[in-house]
């Protein structure tokens, strides 16, 4: 157990410092860029905690199962003010002297971040609601819920008996009849035959064949 963690903890410590190194250059630039575009103080400092904060939502939202085709868009919108930042500062652009189409960017990017956040947050609001709205059981109006076994005081299955195994003489004698005639019952399939404790020894149900005997006495037989 130690080894697998070792190794775990091993195979994850440099993703993790690459992705702290990698996030940090990122948002430095993101920094940069809005403060060389005008956005001074705590303004240029928002905007990489907007652009961040926009491609997380994003990518938590792709892995759900509804609205991932949205939630892509807007990550790469977001991956693309970043990937953007980053080559801006390469020395692409003058930052001293940033042409109009930059500052129109950075301008209008609170306002594309603050929409891409909203239906980020409003799509899985109401994919939440639908989901649980399929999952209720729909019935017309007017007609009466079911109810359960225990509110309409359902009694519970009772058991079959157990066959009471009794011996074609035993059956013969509690009934006042010959071992003949249950013998003959149950050859002929009227009763049903049991296996006994030896090999050939054979059972009768105690109660069948009562229910026989009443029968053919009722019959006049």
């Amino acid at each position: 157990m130690r080894a697998q963690f070792a190794r775990l903890r091993a195979e994850l410590d440099p993703i993790v410092l690459q992705a702290v190194i990698a996030a940090a250059l990122s948002f430095a630039h993101l920094h940069d860029v809005a403060d060389a575009a005008g956005q001074t103080g705590w303004k240029a400092w928002a905007y990489p905690v907007s652009v961040d904060l926009l491609m997380v939502a994003a990518w938590r939202r792709t892995k759900s199962d509804t609205g991932r085709g949205g939630a892509w868009f807007w990550f790469a919108v977001a991956l693309t003010a970043s990937v953007g930042a980053n080559v801006v500062t390469a020395g692409v652009l003058d930052l001293a002297n940033p042409p109009a189409v930059l500052r129109i960017l950075v301008a209008g990017w609170p306002a594309v971040a603050f929409l891409g956040g909203a239906l980020l947050f409003h799509s899985r609001k109401r994919t939440g609601t639908e989901e649980e709205a399929s999952e209720a059981v729909q019935l017309p109006a007017g007609e009466p819920q079911p109810e359960s076994v225990e509110e309409v005081g359902a009694e519970p299955l009772e058991e079959p008996e157990k066959p009471i195994l009794r011996t074609y003489a035993d059956v013969a004698q509690q009934l006042g009849l010959s071992d003949v005639t249950v013998r003959g019952w149950a050859n002929q399939g009227h009763i049903a035959k049991y296996r006994g404790p030896g090999a050939r020894d054979v059972l009768v149900d105690l109660r069948e064949c009562t229910v026989r005997h009443q029968n053919r006495r009722t019959a006049g037989v």
